[in-house]
């Protein structure tokens, strides 16, 4: 990637395809994933339910398309990077969905992530994290990553815990999902 530290975030993005070991690949959204993406939430609805908001109930397909078109545009913009998770042998099916999210302010960005049922235990959220945490930091103005998840999905803190992140604070959030305490870890890796 070639781009000077003066350049806003907003010229400069992080790669739209991430290959990792296992046979695993990060991809910007795209036109065409609606299919996908929308078959893998549908099938893993009562893994996501717990802890994502959103999973409250079976997305359509237009729905999916939205949301898939919306990704893109904030992509384009440059506030936001959208990623699907791939198996390389199995390029039609979604494993997974990151997100590298501006809404934690300046000079940062919050990492937001899940895996399918079928797929967690075997460290694609550690890997698919590493890979993004590394991602952002390469980018101008970016000096910090978050990951913020409840403090009872185990599962989801885990991942900053093996990636070196500090748990910078615990601090008292809204209940949107199921599962949720109301208490938010906010991890933290600077430069």
């Amino acid at each position: 990637m070639s781009h000077t530290a003066e350049e806003p975030v907003a010229t400069v993005r992080p790669p739209e395809s991430i290959s990792l070991p296992g046979g695993i690949s990060l991809r910007r959204r795209a036109e065409g994933d609606a299919p996908a993406l929308n078959a893998s939430v549908v099938a893993n609805l009562e893994h996501l339910r717990p802890w994502m908001p959103w999973a409250g109930s079976k997305p359509s397909l237009e729905r999916t398309e939205a949301m898939v078109t919306a990704g893109i545009a904030i992509w384009d913009e440059g506030s936001d990077f959208m990623y699907l998770v791939w198996l390389d042998g199995a390029p039609d099916s979604v494993i997974g969905a990151f997100g590298l999210h501006s809404r934690v302010g300046a000079g940062a960005l919050e990492i937001g992530y899940w895996v399918a049922a079928d797929h967690t235990g075997k460290g694609i959220a550690t890997e698919c994290a590493r890979a993004l945490t590394e991602a952002a930091l390469t980018l101008p103005g970016i000096e910090r990553v978050e990951i913020h998840c409840d403090v009872a999905n185990k599962a989801s803190s885990a991942v900053p815990r093996k990636l070196g992140y500090r748990l910078d604070h615990i601090r008292d959030a809204p209940v949107t999902a199921p599962s949720e305490s109301g208490r938010l870890e906010i991890w933290i890796t600077e430069h």
